[in-house]
C-alpha cells in the first residue's frame, strides 16, 4: 500500500490546486466587462452572423480535429516503442511499420483530397 502514497499525495496536490485556481479566479480577474470583452474572437476577422437556431459548423473544424487525433494517437504510439524497441527486436519492428503504413495510408489519402489545404 505504502506504494501508492506518492501516487495520492499527487491527486490530493491536483486537486486542491484546480480547486484553488477556480475559486479564486472570480475574486482576482478583471471586472470590467463590455461589448468586445464578451465578443467571440475570431483570429482578428469580424465574427459572421449566426443564425439564431445555431447554424452548422464547416466540416474542415472536425476533419482537423480528426486528424489531430489521428497523430496524437501515433504519437503516444511510437514513443513507449521507442523506449523499449531493444526488448520488441523485429516483432515490434515490423509491427510498428504496419502502424506507420497504416497511418501514412490515411495521411496520403487526406493529403490527396486536400484535407490539408485551409483555403
Amino acid at each position: 500500500m505504502e506504494l501508492y502514497v506518492p501516487i495520492l499525495v499527487l491527486a490530493v496536490l491536483a486537486g486542491g490546486f484546480a480547486i484553488f485556481s477556480v475559486s479564486i479566479a472570480p475574486f482576482t480577474g478583471p471586472k470590467r466587462w463590455n461589448r468586445a470583452k464578451l465578443d467571440a474572437y475570431e483570429c482578428g476577422i469580424d465574427p459572421t452572423p449566426q443564425p439564431v437556431g445555431g447554424g452548422r459548423f464547416p466540416l474542415k473544424y472536425m476533419i482537423t480535429a480528426m486528424l489531430f487525433i489521428v497523430f496524437d494517437i501515433e504519437i503516444i504510439f511510437l514513443y513507449p516503442w521507442a523506449v523499449a524497441f531493444d526488448k520488441l527486436g523485429l516483432f515490434g519492428l515490423v509491427e510498428m511499420v504496419l502502424f506507420i503504413v497504416t497511418v501514412l495510408v490515411a495521411y496520403a489519402y487526406v493529403w490527396r483530397r486536400k484535407g490539408l489545404d485551409w483555403d
